[in-house]
């Protein structure tokens, strides 16, 4: 009597799994992306009540394990207990700075409101005398605002408790905040400003399952605030006098554009995991996409974000937004078409996966820092394509064209010239999915090389031989000023 195959169930809820009869691929483990996104939120969450305490507690066994006799053994456990004691810090630090910048607003309103009631305490004074200054004394202590008091909530977390439900969803907040405003120092500050709100508005939080559509309202209307105060609008270079920038067009200038470092998605969730992780897992943190997205208006970005590349639903996202769902259809309707007009010709509309850099890149990326280092022109001029372009934001200054940058980087690189900018090192990292290099220069007649530059390099071709290199050329780079670097881990000096 045959047996028959064991029914498949879904790892989530438990139901039955769809019959696999003619489709290939591997195994699904969930029902629907609604389990699979569940599922990911589970294993993402910051654990129930209580769970900074266990922390503290597991730190502690850890430490009282360690055992220096097996030096392998050692390393692992040392850099286990490192992950967790940096997980609680930052844990602490959410608590510190949200409660901090709590007090530090209610000390301000405090003192506003006492100020404001003693003013019109003394013009009372001076009309009616000293009936009216008593009662104006009796407004100003009505008037005065509470110190923060933290109330017992329903759910059990105290306030290292909702610190740590926070501090889960730091990065992936922040690159959100990155994609709405194209600038990493404004995500940062927005990140914090949105862990502050929701610090304050704490008691409003309804339960675990829905902190991340909770924060993602707070991060995004904060985001909103900030666009308009900050209005913004992405132009053209502009030809200098006396500079020759190369035949090409103009490119466009988005002044307030910086990097994002790679490390900072390195703990990202595989993209399999539901569209949560494929929000930072995806390359939309490609500096190509986010100039694009900065053409959008600020609402119209919002949609776009959260339904394209977060993948929030429209309902949902209409509920983020305080819009209807027929108004966050029609936005993304719009928005759609007008970020492919913004995107060069030839680039995707999908955006792949992040992955590792190819052979080609690091050759080409070699090539050019090897150059660079021995200052030669010939040899940099030669690991680039032809019609290769290097802009450096928020500079005005713009180039197209192997040999017209060749012939701007030969003023510096050349010894001989009274332009001469001294010697060069370039370390490797990565930014927005990009190889990219940090360059350090040594001036002359100085023995320390300081951080000028942060490259972000874009490297096109991969398989044809040019010029006697195998592998791709460089086709853009990008120049940042390099106060970033310590974000990447690099420092400033060399």
């Amino acid at each position: 009597m045959p047996v028959s195959a064991p029914e498949e169930k879904c790892a989530a809820c438990g139901g039955a799994l769809q019959p696999r009869a003619g489709r290939r691929g591997r195994t699904s483990v969930y029902c629907s992306a609604a389990c699979r996104q569940r599922a990911y939120r589970e294993r993402r969450g910051p654990g129930p009540a209580g769970s900074v305490r266990e922390l503290i507690a597991d730190v502690a066994q850890r430490a009282g394990r360690l055992a220096p006799q097996q030096p392998g053994t050692f390393y692992a456990d040392v850099t286990e207990l490192s992950a967790s004691v940096g997980r609680l810090r930052r844990i602490a630090r959410t608590a510190r700075d949200a409660a901090e910048g709590a007090a530090a607003e209610g000390a301000a309103a405090e003192g506003a409101a006492a100020e404001g009631a003693a003013a019109e305490g003394a013009a009372t004074a001076v009309e009616g005398g000293t009936a009216e200054v008593t009662a104006a004394e009796g407004r100003t202590a009505e008037n005065v605002t509470p110190p923060l008091v933290t109330k017992p909530r329903p759910d059990g977390l105290d306030d290292a408790d909702f610190a740590g439900l926070m501090e889960a969803y730091r990065r992936e907040l922040q690159v959100h905040c990155y994609r709405m405003t194209g600038s990493y120092d404004e995500s940062e500050d927005l990140v914090q400003e949105t862990f502050l709100k929701a610090w304050r508005r704490r008691e409003t939080y309804e339960g675990r399952a829905a902190v991340r559509a909770w924060l993602y309202r707070i991060a995004t209307n904060t985001c909103l605030d900030h666009l308009r105060r900050h209005t913004r609008t992405p132009d053209r270079y502009e030809r200098l006098p006396g500079m020759a920038h190369g035949d090409a067009d103009p490119p466009v200038r988005v002044t307030w554009l910086q990097p994002y470092p790679d490390e900072l998605l390195a703990d990202v969730p595989a993209p399999d995991a539901g569209p949560e992780a494929q929000a930072v897992a995806r390359e939309t943190v490609d500096l190509v996409f986010l100039t694009a997205l900065q053409h959008l208006p600020p609402r119209q970005r919002a949609v776009l974000v959260l339904r394209d590349v977060v993948g929030l639903p429209a309902a949902e996202t209409a509920g983020l937004l305080d819009l209807s769902t027929a108004a966050v259809n029609s936005a993304l309707q719009r928005a759609r078409p007008a970020l492919r007009a913004h995107l060069p010709a030839g680039e995707r509309a999908e955006w792949a996966p992040l992955t590792p850099p190819t052979p080609a890149e690091l050759a080409a990326v070699e090539r050019y820092r090897l150059a660079a280092e021995r200052l030669d022109t010939a040899a940099m001029a030669a690991a680039l394509t032809e019609d290769a372009k290097l802009t450096m934001p928020p500079n005005p200054f713009w180039f197209v064209g192997r040999q017209t940058i060749a012939d701007f980087v030969s003023r510096s690189l050349d010894p001989t010239l009274p332009t001469f900018f001294g010697d060069w090192r370039h370390v490797p990292t990565r930014a927005n999915g990009r190889p990219a290099v940090a360059g350090y220069v040594r001036r002359p007649g100085t023995t320390v090389y300081r951080a000028q530059t942060l490259e972000v390099l874009r490297v096109a071709g991969g398989t044809a031989r040019a010029g006697g290199h195998g592998g791709g050329r460089i086709a853009e780079i990008t120049t940042f000023e390099p106060h970033l670097l310590p974000a990447f881990g690099l420092p400033m000096t060399l």
